[in-house]
Formats: structure tokens, sequence, C-alpha cells
């Protein structure tokens, strides 16, 4: 079994530590949008799962049942956030899909890889 060459797989793991530092910036940038209640209630939540924006329509405000309310801005919320890890796994996991695979980093059995 020939032996790997320990410099390219540094410089590759160095690659991956810039290209994955690149993509965390890039999610900053990017948002997710969610719902609920119809539309009542909308979430905006960034790639690095910050709520950046709740809207709420005037509708919804019913001065008798506060309840709902909350809960459509919990669900709205969590959907939100639950989009936007999909997204930062998708994004991630392009940048470390390569080396992650079989007979990438994963086979040295280094932790993360």
């Amino acid at each position: 079994m020939p032996q790997p060459n320990m410099q390219q797989m540094m410089k590759q793991v160095q690659k991956m530590q810039a290209d994955m530092i690149a993509a965390q910036e890039a999610l900053k940038q990017e948002t997710v949008e969610a719902t609920a209640g119809g539309g009542m209630v909308t979430v905006t939540v960034s790639g690095d799962q910050v709520v950046k924006a709740i809207a709420i329509d005037p509708e919804a405000v019913d001065p008798e049942d506060v309840e709902m309310l909350a809960d459509m801005v919990l669900a709205a919320v969590n959907e939100g956030l639950r989009k936007s890890q999909e997204l930062a796994a998708e994004r991630l996991g392009a940048v470390t899909g390569g080396l992650a695979g079989p007979g990438g980093l994963g086979g040295l059995g280094l932790p993360g890889f």
C-alpha cells in the first residue's frame, strides 16, 4: 500500500479549511424564509442560523387568542431554522464532500473527516 504524500494531504486540508471559511462567510449573506398560519407569520433566517426578521400579518393579531399567534411564530421560527440548517449542510457538504468520502481524509481516522 503506497504511503500517502503528507505534504499534498496538508495542502488539501488547508484548501478545505479556506473553502470552509469562505462557505461559512457566504452563508451569513444567504437567507431562507418560512411561514406559518397560511402566511400569517413569515420568518427570515440567515444561513448561519440567525433570525433576521419576523413579519406578522395584522390579521393574525387577536387579543383574545395571543397563544395562537405565539404558536405560529414558534412554528415559523423552527421551520426557518430547519431550512437554514439544511442550506448550511448543503453548502458546507459541497466543500467537504470530496475529502470525506471513501479514499479521502475519512480513511485516515482523523476526527471530523
